[in-house]
């Protein structure tokens, strides 16, 4: 299967895209060593610069690796997905479980770490949460998760704040979802409100212990996250 000259612009991606459909075609099957840098530029009509960021692109996906002095081969046919793909992806159900398991242990750090700064924020993310009570489902989920990023931050822990903001789209359609389905907050307008404030003091005294329950009770039932 000829490869075929690329047209101009963005070449980077066309040359990356081109020699994606050879991989997952099946013209190279795993483990076969593409053809040189050079033999590619001419098939493909673009300088080896732009072959050379073809392949990096195709790297990072993980469908070819190079071998120092062998060559770039090829290791899958199909590309990994990146994790805000696979999240995208993934069954709101599963992601509830992981974040639950985030935020449990974020809650528990956050009441031995806070700082009267942190305090402060997570007051002010629940009267935020407050202010929403008369807002739509789509605000006071706004309001909610912005409460919940506060007590994350608390625990000043980089890679679980950056995991819980990973979280954050999926959870945001699902608990908007949950509450248009179920009308819950039609009998309540600021469902769990009694459950955050005493996350709120827990963190607040330093009680990790808790923090931990009070969160784990609340995030057990979805809808009162």
């Amino acid at each position: 299967m000829a490869l075929g000259p690329v047209r101009p612009s963005p070449l980077v991606e066309q040359a990356a895209a081109r020699l994606r459909a050879q991989i997952t075609g099946g013209a190279w099957p795993v483990g076969t060593r593409l053809p040189g840098e050079t033999t590619l530029a001419k098939e493909l009509g673009v300088g080896r610069s732009t072959v050379r960021e073809a392949l990096r692109v195709l790297a990072g996906a993980g469908l070819v690796r190079p071998r120092q002095g062998a060559g770039v081969f090829v290791i899958a046919v199909e590309a990994a997905e990146d994790w805000p793909t696979r999240l995208r992806r993934a069954a709101v159900t599963d992601v509830y479980e992981v974040r639950t398991a985030v935020e449990v242990h974020a809650a528990r750090l956050a009441a031995e770490r806070r700082t009267p700064e942190d305090v402060t924020a997570i007051e002010a993310a629940l009267a935020g949460r407050r202010a929403a009570a008369q807002a739509d489902d789509a605000a006071f989920v706004d309001a909610d998760i912005a409460f919940h990023a506060a007590v994350v931050a608390a625990a000043h822990n980089p890679v679980l704040t950056d995991l819980f903001t990973e979280f954050v789209p999926v959870l945001r359609e699902g608990l908007v979802d949950l509450l248009a389905l179920t009308g819950l907050r039609t009998a309540d307008p600021l469902t769990g409100d009694a459950a955050h404030e005493a996350l709120t003091r827990a963190v607040a005294a330093g009680d990790a212990d808790e923090a931990v329950e009070v969160l784990r009770a609340e995030l057990a039932d979805p809808f009162a996250g």
